[in-house]
C-alpha cells in the first residue's frame, strides 16, 4: 500500500510508506504554506502518536509555527482548539478508521475546518518542490500546552440553547460506551457525566491505541457493545471511531442503528428546534430527505467528503449536516464532523421524546444499502466511459454528476464513483428492501 496523498492530508502504514522522512516533509509544506502562525496540534491515541506528535510539533516549529500542543484528544477538539485560539490552522495525528499500524496527518486551515482543494493543492505543491521556509534559530517557533481543551469542547456543547442537563438528569438514562481505546475514550464519559446520564457502563475506554477489534463502526465489529447494552439494560449504546467524529448508535435492544440514522436522529432533533435546511452527501441515505421534509426544510446534496458537505451547507446555510458514515456537522458548535455534539443531541432527543431509542429508530422510514463495484480491468474500459454510458442510459432522469454519477429512481437510488487508489467503480445503491437495493446495482451491472 502507497502512501495515500490527498488535499486534506496524507496517510499510510507507519514505518513503511508513513515514515518520518514523510511526515516532516508534508508537516514542514503545510507550515509554509501557512506562513508561520499559530497551529494546534493533537492526536488519537495510536502507539505511533506520540513519536509522530515529537515529529510534527519540531517540524512546525522550524519553519516558524508556533504549536499548542493539546494532546490525545478527539478530532473535533482540535478544532475547537482552532476556534479557541484564534489559530492559524490544525493538524490531527490519526488515521481515523483505520487499523493500528496506519496513522496520518489530517490538515484544518484557519475556520477549523478542512483544507479546501485548491488549499490542499498548494500546500502539495510546496511539498514536491521542497523549498520550505526553515527560520534560523532566532526565529522558530515556541511549543506549548493546552491541557484542558477537551473540557471546553465539552462545556461549549453544554452551553447550545437546546442542550439542558437538567432535563436528560430527570430521564435518569443508562448508556453503555465503546470508543475503540481511542480518543473518545476520555470524552465520552466525560461528556455523559456532564449531560446528567445517570449510569454509565464503558467497554474498551483505555486511549492506549491497542484496538480490541476493527475500529471501523461497522455492524460485524460491534458484537460486543451490542450484547454490554442488553446485558447492562442500557437505554442507548454510543461507539465512536479512533478519533471520535463518527458515531453509531445501539438501541435498548442491543440492535444496532446503523449509521445512517445517526444522522437521521440528530436532523430529527436540530430541525425540530431550528427552521431550515439540512445538507449531506449524495451517497448518504434518503432518509435524510425525508425527516428534513418533515420539518419543512430541503435536503442539499454534495460530492463526498466532509469539506464538500460543509462548503454545501455555508452555501445554502443549512442548520445542519452531516455524512451518512456517522458524521455530524453542527455548525452553532463548529464546521466539522463531531461525535461528542452527536451524544448530546440524541440523549436530548430521547429525554425530550420520552421513548425508548428503540421506539425512536422505529419511528423513522425504513432503507437499506448495498455497496459494490466494477472491475475496470475485467470490463476493458476506463471508468470516464463507464460513467458517461451510465449517465446516457438514463438521461431522462436527470442524473446528478456533481461525483460520479448519480441515479434517483422513485423506489430509490444509485451512485457510481470511480476510485482514486484502485482500478475500479464503486456502486452505492438504496432501496425499501435489501434485495432492491442489490437489484439497483445489478441493473447497471446488466448494462454491460
Amino acid at each position: 500500500m502507497a502512501l495515500m496523498i490527498s488535499v486534506s492530508g496524507i496517510r499510510g502504514v507507519f514505518g513503511t510508506d508513513l515514515t518520518p522522512e514523510n511526515l516532516a516533509r508534508f508537516t514542514a509544506a503545510y507550515g509554509t504554506w501557512l506562513k508561520g502562525g499559530t497551529v494546534v496540534l493533537g492526536r488519537d491515541s495510536r502507539v505511533t502518536g506520540q513519536i509522530c506528535e515529537d515529529i510534527v510539533a519540531s517540524t512546525l516549529a522550524s519553519v516558524g509555527c508556533d504549536v499548542i500542543k493539546v494532546g490525545i484528544v478527539p478530532t473535533p477538539t482540535v478544532a475547537m482548539g482552532v476556534l479557541r485560539h484564534n489559530a492559524d490552522g490544525g493538524i490531527i495525528i490519526s488515521a481515523s478508521h483505520n487499523p493500528a499500524q496506519w496513522n496520518a496527518l489530517k490538515l484544518l486551515n484557519g475556520t477549523s475546518e478542512f483544507m479546501t482543494a485548491s488549499e490542499g493543492k498548494e500546500m502539495i505543491s510546496i511539498s514536491d518542490s521542497g523549498k520550505f521556509n526553515y527560520k534560523m534559530y532566532d526565529e522558530i517557533g515556541s511549543i506549548s500546552e493546552d491541557n484542558d481543551l477537551l473540557e471546553y469542547h465539552i462545556e461549549e456543547i453544554l452551553k447550545l440553547d437546546y442542550i439542558d442537563p437538567e432535563i436528560i438528569r430527570a430521564a435518569k438514562l443508562s448508556v453503555a460506551v465503546d470508543a475503540v481505546n481511542g480518543a473518545g475514550s476520555v470524552g465520552v464519559p466525560l461528556l455523559l457525566e456532564k449531560l446528567g446520564v445517570e449510569t454509565v457502563h464503558t467497554i474498551h475506554c483505555t486511549p492506549n491505541g491497542l484496538f480490541p477489534h476493527n475500529p471501523e463502526p461497522l455492524p460485524e465489529h460491534l458484537t460486543e457493545i451490542c450484547d454490554l447494552v442488553k446485558s447492562s439494560n442500557a437505554d442507548i449504546g454510543v461507539v465512536t471511531d479512533p478519533d471520535a467524529d463518527r458515531l453509531a448508535l445501539v438501541d435498548n435492544t442491543g440492535i444496532l442503528f446503523g449509521e445512517e440514522y445517526t444522522q437521521a436522529t440528530v436532523f430529527d432533533f436540530i430541525l425540530g428546534k431550528k427552521s431550515g435546511d439540512s445538507a449531506t452527501n449524495l451517497s448518504s441515505s434518503r432518509v435524510a430527505d425525508d425527516i428534513t421534509e418533515k420539518h419543512g426544510g430541503k435536503c442539499h446534496r454534495s460530492a463526498v467528503g466532509e469539506i464538500n458537505v460543509v462548503k454545501k451547507m455555508q452555501e445554502m446555510d443549512a442548520v445542519v449536516g452531516g455524512e451518512g458514515s456517522g458524521g455530524i456537522i453542527v455548525p452553532d458548535l463548529h464546521y466539522g464532523r463531531d461525535a461528542l455534539v452527536g451524544i448530546a443531541c440524541v440523549l436530548q432527543h430521547l429525554a425530550e421524546k420520552k421513548v425508548s431509542s428503540s421506539e425512536l429508530r422505529a419511528s423513522y422510514p425504513d432503507y437499506f444499502m448495498s455497496k459494490s463495484k466494477i472491475q475496470l480491468d475485467e470490463l476493458g474500459k476506463e471508468a470516464d466511459e463507464v460513467l458517461e454510458l451510465v449517465k446516457d442510459h438514463y438521461a431522462d432522469l436527470n442524473p446528478n454528476t456533481v461525483d460520479g454519477v448519480k441515479i434517483d429512481f422513485e423506489e430509490g437510488w444509485v451512485h457510481l464513483r470511480k476510485s482514486n487508489t484502485e482500478p475500479i467503480i464503486r456502486i452505492y445503491t438504496e432501496g425499501k428492501s435489501p434485495e432492491e437495493a442489490k437489484a439497483f446495482a445489478q441493473k447497471v451491472k446488466n448494462l454491460f
